[in-house]
């Protein structure tokens, strides 16, 4: 019997506590997606898929955001940095593991984009608007609105590195999010997971009529997912 089967036996168990009809707290969906996870030889990233009432083609039904949770996210964020002079001795005094201008387009052209936030001062954006084409539709193009395109590069840098996160729905209206990993304690992971949640309430769009939070699931790397009741995710335990 190999491995993967052993530890298959032992989680059936756990996963087969998980009622698909209904709706769990986070701290229930919590419990039982660790429980799961304590199987594993890795530490598990726990992720949330909320279901929004919107259409994202239309411009006023859009959602993106950014949000610093407050636990992070127990992932490594590679940042890149557009940045020249003083700019970029801060960025790479913050932590940022790339920096450059002209020559970090040049790699981004050949492809080799070993990062996963991209961060510019405003006067560099003539020169990543060359290679928007290519970051756009992997989501790393710099966004003032997203803080992204500052001047403040060495606080981008931090916050990135800090677990800030950028929501945004996808063509279908959905919304998926990293918020922590399965070693996080129950507390923090659901202080996560309000903070995002609330802030995605935030961020409703003039265009969305009816109902706006329409499901939501938390589920782990390798988990399957369990849904949540929507008054749970806006109150406190």
């Amino acid at each position: 019997m190999t491995q993967e089967t052993k530890r298959g036996r032992k989680i059936a168990p756990v996963y087969k506590k998980i009622d698909r009809s209904r709706f769990y707290t986070v701290e229930e969906a919590i419990a039982l997606l660790k429980e799961g996870s304590k199987v594993r030889k890795f530490d598990e990233t726990i992720e949330i898929a909320l279901n929004l009432g919107i259409d994202p083609k239309h411009a006023d039904q859009q959602v993106r955001g950014m949000i610093s949770l407050p636990n992070g996210t127990g992932a490594t964020v590679r940042v890149a940095v557009f940045a020249k002079d003083a700019k970029a001795e801060e960025a790479k005094k913050a932590g940022a593991d790339i920096v450059g201008a002209d020559d970090l387009a040049e790699m981004i052209q050949k492809g080799e984009m070993n990062f996963d936030r991209c961060i510019a001062t405003p006067d560099m954006m003539a020169l990543v608007g060359k290679v928007g084409k290519i970051l756009g539709p992997k989501g790393l193009m710099p966004n003032p609105k997203l803080g992204t395109v500052t001047p403040d590069v060495a606080g981008a840098v931090k916050a990135a590195k800090g677990g800030a996160i950028e929501f945004r729905a996808e063509k279908a209206g959905i919304i998926h999010a990293r918020v922590g990993k399965a070693s996080f304690t129950d507390k923090a992971l659901a202080e996560n997971i309000r903070a995002l949640a609330d802030a995605i309430l935030k961020a409703k769009p003039a265009g969305a009529k009816g109902t706006y939070l329409l499901k939501a699931a938390l589920s782990s790397s390798m988990g399957p997912g369990v849904k949540l009741g929507l008054p749970s995710l806006t109150e406190a335990a």
